[in-house]
């Protein structure tokens, strides 16, 4: 009898990547599953805000953007697709991902996994995880998601749903759960499910894992930056995972880029505690099997904790970033200068900003042109930037920030120019655990040409 085995790939890493690699793995990679990873704790509390202003929003701004030239191919191929791009709404995400696919004229079917949203039910009195304070004594809080799992996404999966929108799963758990449900595991299998981990942790930053995040120039060269490729794995059903690239596509695939990986937002290697498993990694074999080919064996796991952690998101306040340039001779000085200026007329709001100046090279030089005639290694740096910020709940004190550098144009040192100011809320995150008995993932299917959530 044959081994099961299947090919999943990674499309994206984060909200803002690029959508070309994930097209290119479409066309060419012969993929079973495409996972795009493009949820943060910050991005959730966000999408909340955004949510709380208009209902029918809340999920990734570039869902459709990425669907638009995704789906077409996904589906054509028989690619099925899952994703955490519904952020704060997967109903809504998964009503315009419906839209999309009818407009297309496909009869795929879209689910969006729910229950994440635990807020109504958070404890407030909850010590928070980064400092032991409880939860309300961090502010007006408005947002909290547990990391659901793989068990969440698996009724979906189960259902023939094509493509799978979601709210906040844990990241490693979105390749879980299709590889388990490609391959037959049983997710309750501590073993089944630290391999599947082990694939989902190194495949979910896209191309962190093939060079992206990695370069270091002369010390770990990376080929083809520019055209970086994203990786996918061949998984069989004991759970061996053999990863690689496309060829032609620019990055590294190695021992190397593997192990930093691995230890990515791993805080005990030995107990990586996820929805899923508690994960050890000390085992792991990496062995690299050719050019951008590297086998993964080894993953040990125990089983699922009882607590699932939750993001919680607070009203942190408003902050400012303002910034001014000074260049020519004596930038550097004068740049210092506008410094004192700015802190001298803070001095006594109750402010407490950072305050910086920053230098530079020469444009030509840094672009790899001829250093000026007269600029030296060791002589005053001729282009010099001063950035302040500051954080407070006083919306009007932040705003006197960016007014205090603007002013530098005509109350400063000579030669100011370039100013630039940003300000806006600020969400604050923190986390929590909560019962797992506490958390109701549902899904809701969403048939072609009916764009009408059925449960």
């Amino acid at each position: 009898m044959s081994t099961p085995r299947t090919r999943i790939g990674s499309g994206a890493g984060f909200a803002g990547d690029r959508v070309e690699p994930a097209v290119d793995l479409l066309n060419r990679a012969r993929l079973d599953d495409l996972v795009l990873e493009c949820l943060a704790e910050r991005t959730i509390a966000l999408g909340q805000q955004r949510r709380l202003a208009d209902p029918d929003t809340g999920y990734d701004p570039r869902l459709l953007d990425r669907f638009e030239r995704l789906l077409p191919i996904a589906t054509a191929r028989g690619v099925r697709v899952v994703t955490n791009m519904g952020a704060a709404n997967p109903i809504a995400a998964g009503a315009q991902t419906r839209r999309l696919l009818d407009r297309i004229g496909s009869p795929a079917t879209v689910a969006a996994v729910t229950g994440d949203d635990v807020l109504a039910s958070l404890d407030l009195d909850a010590p928070a995880l980064e400092d032991g304070r409880p939860l309300r004594a961090h502010g007006e809080i408005v947002s909290a998601n547990a990391y659901l799992g793989a068990d969440a996404i698996w009724p979906a999966l189960d259902a023939g749903a094509d493509v799978v929108v979601t709210g906040r799963v844990a990241d490693p758990s979105l390749f879980l759960a299709p590889l388990a449900h490609r391959l037959g595991w049983d997710l309750a299998d501590p073993a089944s499910a630290a391999a599947g981990t082990v694939v989902g942790h190194l495949l979910e930053c896209a191309g962190q894992l093939t060079g992206g995040y990695f370069a270091d120039p002369g010390y770990k060269d990376v080929p083809g930056l520019a055209e970086l490729g994203f990786p996918f794995a061949d998984v069989t059903g004991d759970g061996t995972a053999r990863l690689g690239k496309l060829p032609d596509t620019g990055g590294l695939l190695s021992r190397a880029t593997v192990r930093e990986q691995l230890l990515y937002e791993i805080t005990d290697p030995g107990a990586y505690h996820t929805p899923d498993v508690v994960l050890d990694l000390r085992q792991l074999a990496v062995t690299e099997q050719g050019r951008d080919a590297v086998l993964v064996t080894g993953a040990v796991g125990r089983p699922r904790p009882d607590r699932l952690k939750v993001s919680v998101g607070y009203r942190a306040g408003h902050r400012v970033e303002a910034e001014i340039s000074y260049v020519g001779p004596n930038a550097d000085r004068r740049a210092v200068l506008a410094g004192e200026v700015v802190a001298a007329r803070l001095a006594g709001t109750g402010l407490a900003p950072r305050i910086e100046v920053h230098g530079a090279v020469p444009v030509a030089a840094s672009q790899g042109a001829a250093i000026p005639v007269g600029w030296a290694e060791d002589a005053p740096v001729p282009e010099c930037r001063l950035r302040v910020a500051a954080l407070s709940h006083d919306r009007a004190l932040v705003e006197t920030v960016g007014h205090e550098v603007e002013a530098l144009y005509t109350n400063g040192p000579a030669g100011g120019g370039g100013v630039r100011v940003r300000s806006g809320e600020v969400i604050g995150i923190v986390s929590t655990l909560i019962p797992r008995s506490s958390v109701r993932p549902a899904v809701t299917l969403m048939e072609a040409a009916d764009a009408r959530p059925t449960a």
